[in-house]
């Protein structure tokens, strides 16, 4: 199917789930649009309609219509606003808010139940899955301070290697000996891990991975290498990438080292101008045939000790 018939295939299965296309919503007396004209008026303690109009979205005559009806009922009352004579201001009863209580405590059972038959697991997955599809549709705006770097979590690095391996096939063509690569940095960084020596970070985005960092020792003392850095296609823009490779040289700096190195491949054009940003300085490179690509390997070095002085210098 196209997505468009996805998205209509998925209305009409929903729809018909919670019961949207009954006269009246589950264990109440309202429609859908009076429960939302409802809902709005329980949020706030004065708003004028106007003001629903635009929450909503709705057509101004059904929502006049609502309103009326409600104050007939008793559920609604207004005032005139003390700084506009013609802004009516609207609120609800004790009887209106007695309704949204009954309307809310059904739609809330009603959801409960149609939750009751998940595992924990896919209740997180199905949460999860409804905000990326509100933040797509809505296209929320994310910005830099919405990302925060964290330590390593239980499995993260099961997580990053799939990543990693998946993006660069889908990016670079890069076969599964690139995971085998990625598995093999992991799991000997873990069965040596050396807390005064290595450090490792995750950028998180609203709950999720966004992109990852690590620094590990080498077999020189003075010598630290920045491994497999990598952000996520769809965080991308925000400057993770900087910001991890700022974490792991400065880090890098408080554990003494003098210089921090890293290898890469040409291809990876973003990455490369982090590290040029950064003050990385290329010192070798050569061709070579890995992840069914021919590849031209490159070699860079940071001298963090100049770097430092440097910094030093300009504050």
């Amino acid at each position: 199917m196209s997505l468009i018939e996805q998205v209509r295939t998925f209305n009409r299965f929903y729809t018909r789930e919670i019961g949207l296309l009954a006269e009246h919503l589950p264990a109440s007396d309202f429609s859908l649009a009076e429960a939302r004209v409802l809902y709005e008026l329980a949020q706030c303690q004065e708003q004028t309609a106007a003001d629903i109009i635009r929450s909503l979205g709705m057509d101004k005559a059904h929502v006049s219509r609502i309103v009326a009806r409600f104050q007939e009922a008793g559920l609604l009352k207004h005032r005139i606003s003390p700084e506009h004579g013609k802004h009516k201001l609207l609120s609800l009863t004790s009887a209106g808010r007695k309704a949204f209580q009954r309307l809310n405590d059904g739609t809330e059972s009603q959801i409960a139940s149609l939750l009751e038959p998940l595992s924990p697991a896919n209740r997180r997955r199905l949460a999860k899955d409804m905000r990326e599809i509100q933040n797509m549709l809505t296209a929320k705006t994310l910005s830099p301070q919405d990302v925060q770097l964290r330590a390593l979590r239980v499995g993260d690095l099961g997580w990053i290697a799939h990543r990693q391996a998946v993006l660069y096939e889908q990016e670079y063509g890069w076969d599964w000996t690139y995971e085998g690569l990625v598995t093999q940095i992991l799991g000997d960084f873990v069965a040596h891990f050396d807390t005064s020596r290595e450090d490792a970070w995750v950028a998180e985005l609203e709950g999720e991975v966004a992109g990852s960092v690590f620094l590990i020792k080498s077999q020189d003392a003075q010598i630290a290498k920045l491994r497999l850095l990598y952000v996520e296609p769809s965080a991308r823009g925000l400057g993770i990438g900087s910001r991890l490779v700022k974490q792991c040289i400065q880090r890098a700096r408080d554990l003494g080292y003098s210089k921090l190195t890293l290898w890469t491949n040409d291809v990876l054009v973003s990455a490369r101008k982090i590290y040029q940003a950064a003050g990385f300085t290329l010192t070798e490179e050569n061709s070579h045939h890995m992840f069914g690509k021919d590849l031209v390997g490159q070699t860079w070095m940071l001298d963090l000790k100049a770097d430092g002085n440097k910094s030093r210098e300009t504050i």
